[in-house]
């Protein structure tokens, strides 16, 4: 897991996403009540949710404006709005035409929770939205690296944070957002040591209480569910090298929302990581056919992991026909995003360049390989076996 410079906004971020739910209203009968608990906002915002992981975000959209006029008043579908334009950015984080209905909406939010902070009954519904609006601000401002503001606003949600934490009432809702801040809150000195002394005024966490407290929520909570198993899911496999456990998170996640470009994008990665190439095939092949037909969230960045996986597939099954087929379309996707950088580039001209040396055309290998060289750092595992079969390969004439 990459780190930011501005540290805090990583676990800020994965500790604030509990909050878009655990959150109380203002209900137009009981001024007292819990939204969370009425049961006719719950399926409505249930339904809405749901639509937005499996990426039906017009139909999403579309209830949580139905909120915005029952609840005018209240963050709550404001922050939700903005969840959503969240969710159609995650497929590729690059895109930026999301931004502003994002950031107008959780502005929004922000501005409604302000007047409920200043409620003494409502102080701590209030500092949920503020910690939670100002938390997913910071994180795609540091996506944008746009330290000064990512760190301002990141401040500003853990000022919040701290008056939502002691709230037990709302577990196990509220024990995903402790068992991501046991985590990270260890994972980040372990990982970068010369950040130990900007942690000195946070609490010390557990993390194998906070993996805990994340199986917990998701085996029990009914809001945040989706939520913990998607952070299970990345923790256990690039943290914690527990591949099985992250490839039974993904299969529910995926088979839930089966339209989801991100969820099926990780699945499929895991299937080949360990093996299963035959389901591994099937759903890149079906990731192919989404992207060719219009699916919403299926765009260049899931394509060339979907063809560098069949690639991969059809080599082993020995036919470098279609392997140099998929091959070459990962490397047309790369080239919609320019994503030069990405491995399944590098490892895609490296096959091409096995399948053209096999053809005799040791000019267009020697083409492949000299691309990679350019488009990776020296200490690069990709650019040392590109270097040495350079030297390995050797023109008819010479």
């Amino acid at each position: 897991m990459k780190l930011n410079n501005r540290w805090h906004i990583l676990f800020l971020h994965t500790v604030l996403l509990i909050l878009y739910t655990t959150t109380i209203g203002v209900s137009q009968e009981r001024k007292d009540s819990l939204l969370i608990a009425d049961m006719y906002v719950q399926i409505e915002s249930t339904q809405a949710l749901n639509y937005m992981y499996n990426f039906n975000f017009r139909e999403a959209k579309r209830d949580f404006f139905y909120l915005k006029y029952k609840y005018k008043e209240h963050p709550l579908p404001y922050f939700l709005l903005g969840l959503n334009e969240w969710w159609q950015m995650m497929p590729d984080l690059e895109v930026e035409k999301y931004d502003e209905l994002f950031y107008a909406y959780m502005d929004t939010s922000i501005m409604k929770a302000k007047v409920l902070y200043d409620i003494d009954s409502m102080k701590i519904e209030g500092a949920f939205f503020l910690a939670a609006s100002y938390g997913f601000k910071a994180r795609l401002y540091s996506e944008r690296k746009k330290w000064l503001k990512a760190a301002g606003n990141a401040n500003k949600a853990l000022n919040y944070l701290d008056d939502c934490r002691s709230k037990k009432e709302l577990s196990p809702e509220l024990l995903f957002g402790d068992g991501l801040y046991n985590y990270f809150s260890v994972w980040i000195p372990e990982n970068y040591p010369q950040l130990r002394p900007f942690l000195i005024m946070f609490d010390k966490g557990d993390k194998e209480l906070g993996l805990e407290q994340l199986r917990e929520v998701a085996h029990n909570a009914f809001y945040t569910r989706t939520e913990a198993q998607y952070w299970l899911m990345r923790i256990l496999f690039t943290e914690e090298n527990d591949t099985q456990g992250a490839l039974h998170e993904s299969e529910y996640l995926y088979e839930t929302y089966p339209n989801n470009a991100y969820f099926q994008r990780y699945y499929t990665r895991l299937l080949f990581q360990t093996g299963r190439l035959a389901k591994a095939k099937i759903l890149s092949e079906d990731m192919l056919m989404k992207i060719d037909s219009g699916y919403v969230g299926y765009e260049a960045t899931s394509g060339r992991y979907a063809c560098f996986y069949l690639a991969r597939i059809w080599e082993s099954n020995f036919n470098p026909e279609k392997a140099f087929y998929y091959y070459q379309r990962a490397i047309d996707f790369v080239d919609q995003q320019k994503a030069y950088e990405s491995g399944y580039y590098h490892y895609s001209l490296l096959g091409l360049a096995q399948i053209y040396e096999k053809r005799g055309d040791i000019a267009e290998a020697k083409a492949c390989l000299q691309l990679i060289r350019k488009n990776t750092n020296r200490k690069d595992d990709a650019n040392k076996r590109a270097k040495e079969y350079l030297k390995s390969l050797k023109d008819d004439g010479d």
